[in-house]
This record gives C-alpha cells, structure tokens and sequence, in this order.
C-alpha cells in the first residue's frame, strides 16, 4: 500500500509539473489530463484533512496554504426576462466559472516577488440552451506578482474576479465571446458537507476535503454574446473544497450533480466510482431543505443510475441521462442534460453542463442544475457505471 502511495504521488507531481510545463510553453489546449491524476495522493509534507476540523468564516473562504489543491465553483441557471408581447424571445443559458490552485511546493515561501509558489487555473464556461451552443475558455498564472489569488474578500485570476461585498459576491468574466456580470447573494446558509465540513472521500487517512457550499443563490446580471447584451437572472451554486490526496487511488472519476428543485430544496449527491464502474461506498450527498436545514445522505441513502450516454467526436461516451431515487426522502428525479455537448476540452478532460430534472411520471420540469462528470476519457475505463 505505501509502495502505491508512493507511486500515485509521483504521478500527481508529474500531472502538476505537466500542468507547468503548459503553461510555460503558452499551451491553450490539448487531449485533455485526468482529474484524477490532479487529486491523487500528494508530497507527504503537504497537510491532509484527517477528521473534522470545522469551518470558520469568513477566513475559509481565502485559500488554504499547505494543501495540495482547492477549488472555488459556481454554477448556475440564468434566463433573459419573460416578453409582455413574445414570450419566445425569452432566453435560457447555464454558467460554470471554477478557480483552481494547484501547489507546487508547501513549505518554501517564494524567494521573491516573481518566484511562485501555486498553478492557478481558471475556467469559464457558457451554455447557450436554446441554441445548443457551449462555449469555454480557460487561463493559467503562476501564483505571483498578484496574478491570482483568493483572500476573504477577492478571488481571482488576471481580470477574471469573483469580489465579496457584504454576504454577496460580484463575478466578472469577459472570455472574448462572451462576458458574464452577476451579483449572486445567498438564500440560504453557508452549508458544511459531511460531517463539520469532513468529506471522506476514501479509506486512507488524508482520502478527504474540507468541502462546504452555498445550495442557492439568486443570480441577477449581464451577458455580452453575438454582439448583444442581455439581461438576465436566476439560481446559482457554490461550492469550496480543498484538501491533498484526496481519492483513493483505485477510483476512476466521479458523477456529481447539484440540482435545485422548485419546491425550494437543493439535492447535491457524488458518486466516486472504481475501476470496475462500481459506486464507492464514500460516496456521499446532502439534501437542503427549503429553510435551510442539511440532511447527510450516506452511500446507501441513494441510487444513481444512468439511462442514456452521448458519444462525443472522440467516440467517449458520456451519462448524460440518470434516474435518482432518495428513498427516505420520497425523491424520486429524472435528469437530463439540456443539451449533450456540454465537454470541456481543455487541460484537464470532463464534462460539465445544465441540467433538467423532471418528474418521471409527469415528465413535468421540476428543477434544474448542474451535472459534472470525470473520468470517462480515460480510454482503459469500459464501464459506464453501475450501482
């Protein structure tokens, strides 16, 4: 077991070192790296998140020297305003914007102002629902000369920020085609997944993260695309996570789905899967209800099954239709991709993308999300995936 520690560690290293190298060379795109190599076992001199250490605010939302990796994430749903006269111009679009630090060393402060410590990485992301048009754009900096950073108050890479003012955030992004302005400001509390915020994620001590969210909230801006400014507003997501090592190393990807349903509840669920296709029993899942209030979901609190895959240009295919069931919640969801292609194609290979969810007597709308699918690239991975 240490031997394969060891083993998946140099491989992390490397993924990260490959990930400098890009950078360095000016690399915009490629065939795509596997998440999971960027989560696997890390440097033992970088720190682990073994048991619940608690969350604490605002301090947590700024970046966490000494761990391998964190992310910042919003997602979220967005319309243009409904036309007294023409109801069909109204417009219907989904938004992904994801800031990553990866460390490259955690004990040695920079020696000076242009030595870095961190790869950043930024990615922006546009689904045009009514037009099946998906747009993304990706940034690299090397964690100096304020290139990109996270405090309490500002997250950001170059010109593309998220700022905190009171309990609302600010985010702009202008990615060439398109430029996105919101202001999202939460309906409903911080929420610590897990327990305390400890998301176990695999049997090893430090297979874990310190991951909270904020399930909804409500999204309220502009849109620059084809020429065009347009109004828009909704629901979004927030999710925070850091951490080193994070997954077992006999784990293949994952399925994550953040889904805000119209009654007023927020459904987060993960499935870590194996080599083999097969739901790791540390899969987890939160169902938030319409005041608030968390209920941990465990592996055996839910089913994921996947009902339909779509093949992309390089023949992988990829779930983009499931049935959920929460039984000790009478939860019972179909959910569909809005639209399939939906892939990221960038330096790090996954699909990400809004989603329906339905009533799957009625076939009514009832929700919708974000879907988020990793691994499937990975051409030795055969098994689409199976409870």
């Amino acid at each position: 077991m240490k031997r394969d520690a060891i083993v998946i560690g140099l491989c992390a290293s490397l993924a990260i070192a490959w990930l400098v190298h890009r950078l360095d060379s000016g690399a915009t795109q490629s065939s795509g790296l596997s998440s999971t190599a960027l989560l696997s076992a890390a440097p033992e001199n970088f720190k682990r998140v073994t048991g619940p250490e608690g969350l604490q605010f605002p301090s947590d939302h700024a970046m966490h020297p000494g761990f391998r990796n964190e992310w910042w994430y919003f997602t979220g749903n967005l319309e243009s305003p409904v036309s007294e006269n023409d109801t069909s111009k109204q417009r219907r679009f989904g938004f992904q914007f994801t800031l990553f630090r990866f460390a490259l060393d955690s004990q040695s402060a920079p020696s000076s102002d242009f030595a870095a410590d961190a790869l950043w990485m930024a990615h922006v992301a546009l689904s045009d629902l009514d037009n099946q048009r998906f747009y993304s754009r990706e940034r690299l900096a090397r964690g100096a000369l304020g290139l990109a950073g996270a405090t309490t108050r500002q997250w950001w890479l170059k010109d593309w920020t998220v700022v905190r003012v009171g309990d609302a955030w600010q985010l702009e992004t202008d990615a060439g085609e398109f430029a996105l302005s919101l202001i999202l400001i939460p309906e409903k509390p911080i929420i610590a997944q897990g327990n305390q915020g400890y998301s176990r994620k695999g049997r090893e001590p430090g297979n874990a993260s310190m991951y909270y969210s904020i399930s909804r909230l409500s999204a309220e801006g502009r849109l620059r695309l084809d020429g065009q400014t347009i109004d828009l507003a909704g629901l979004a997501w927030l999710d925070r996570e850091w951490g080193s090592s994070q997954l077992d190393p006999g784990l293949a990807g994952w399925d994550w789905f953040a889904l805000q349903l119209d009654d007023g509840r927020d459904l987060m669920l993960y499935r870590l899967r194996d080599l083999e296709g097969r739901a790791s029993a540390y899969s987890a899942g939160m169902l938030v209800g319409v005041d608030g209030q968390r209920n941990v979901l465990d592996a055996s609190d839910f089913q994921l099954l996947p009902v339909r895959t779509w093949r992309d240009a390089d023949g992988v295919e990829w779930p983009v239709a499931w049935r959920i069931e929460v039984a000790g919640f009478d939860l019972s969801l179909e959910v569909e991709a809005s639209f399939d292609a939906q892939r990221w194609r960038g330096l790090v290979d996954y699909w990400e993308g809004a989603v329906l969810v339905r009533n799957p007597g009625t076939q009514a709308t009832i929700g919708r999300g974000y879907l988020e699918l990793s691994g499937y690239s990975n051409r030795n991975q055969t098994t689409v995936g199976r409870n």
